[in-house]
């Protein structure tokens, strides 16, 4: 979409044509199943600097994106609030201990308590009144957000037809520099930018796949006002709001490569451990329970594989949408040498 719009440098606009081997609902990529959470902080416990600066970045350009779509899209910046059971507080305070908070350069310390704060069981009920009594402590992240990706496809969609942008759906294709191959026929363009996910692990040896689970539940007895993340014995869940009194309720990761559907198992763990936050999740509708594959590099962090005209952008594991604005906005720094962002040498690689 960025790529179809003048550029700031020299007010040129490229055609752009779009393959994808999805309709334009998106409903087959991992994107379209996902929490969507713009959760550095949290997300710090198991990643480096790389993605917490990179997602710090994101937080600061969704609400500049956002204003340039054509339709509005929710997006809410609470922040988001972790919980334990009481049998579960060692792993709370453990989770904790594990924060890394960072500014844009270094480790913080004086500017700590603008990222986490511990939260008693009154504290806990005066964010979320429906809370109240059932936890007695909590750790709160207040710079965090989160976006509804449905309605973001939908926005996308439409910005890209404003936009002229050729759009091909339900195209399997393959790509090589200045090529993209479809059922046998070339096409051939000044440069080609791959960003298929799991779908490029023929040409990336790196990628695997990390497995996500996620219910989906219609809730209107719940009213929580940001993203849950509930301490579990077998991997945090977590249970983000969304419009209209949805909820996805998800596991963070499963280190697995199967594409299956999702287990019994694991869909008694999501929905019992909703049950246990709120009661009012007794009552849900369940409107889907899915699985998917996180396209997932050998140190978990996000690349981008440049070549005369190939770009491939991949990697980036369970943060999709906590590092897709600030990838992009690396990936427009690689294609224009007279931007002003500065390219991180982490996130670039010269072969796949």
């Amino acid at each position: 979409w960025q790529l179809s719009l003048p550029s700031q440098t020299n007010g040129q606009t490229n055609q752009v044509n779009l393959f994808e081997k999805g309709d334009e609902s998106g409903r087959t990529s991992a994107g379209y199943i996902a929490a969507a959470m713009v959760a550095p902080v949290a997300e710090s416990v198991i990643s480096g600097a790389l993605v917490s600066r990179l997602g710090e970045r994101s937080l600061e350009l969704w609400p500049q994106l956002l204003q340039q779509l054509p339709q509005n899209v929710f997006y809410q910046q609470s922040g988001s609030l972790i919980l334990a059971h009481t049998q579960d507080k060692g792993d709370l305070l453990s989770f904790s201990q594990r924060l890394k908070l960072y500014d844009n350069s270094t480790p913080q310390v004086d500017g700590a308590k603008t990222k986490m704060q511990w939260l008693n069981g009154q504290q806990i009920a005066e964010i979320e009144p429906e809370l109240a009594g059932r936890f007695h402590q909590g750790l709160y992240l207040p710079t965090e957000a989160q976006i509804d990706n449905r309605g973001l496809y939908q926005a996308l969609n439409q910005a890209l037809k404003n936009n002229q942008v050729q759009l091909n759906w339900s195209t399997q294709a393959d790509v090589a520099a200045n090529q993209v191959w479809v059922n046998g026929t070339a096409f051939s363009f000044d440069l080609v930018i791959d960003c298929r996910g799991m779908g490029a692990r023929a040409d990336i040896n790196q990628l695997r796949g990390v497995r996500g689970e996620v219910a989906r539940v219609y809730a209107p007895e719940v009213q929580l006002q940001r993203p849950v993340r509930l301490m579990h014995p077998r991997y945090p869940i977590y249970i983000v709001p969304k419009p209209q009194n949805q909820y996805v309720i998800g596991a963070t990761e499963i280190e697995s490569q199967s594409d299956k559907p999702a287990t019994v198992r694991s869909a008694l763990e999501l929905l019992s451990a909703a049950y246990s936050v709120h009661p009012g999740f007794a009552e849900a509708e369940i409107l889907e329970i899915e699985s998917g594959l996180r396209p997932t590099l050998f140190d978990n962090e996000p690349k981008i594989f440049n070549q005369a005209g190939l770009m491939r952008i991949n990697g980036l594991y369970r943060h999709g949408f906590l590092l897709a604005p600030a990838m992009m906005e690396q990936a427009l720094a690689v294609l224009d040498a007279n931007t002003h962002t500065q390219v991180n040498p982490q996130v670039l690689s010269t072969c796949s």
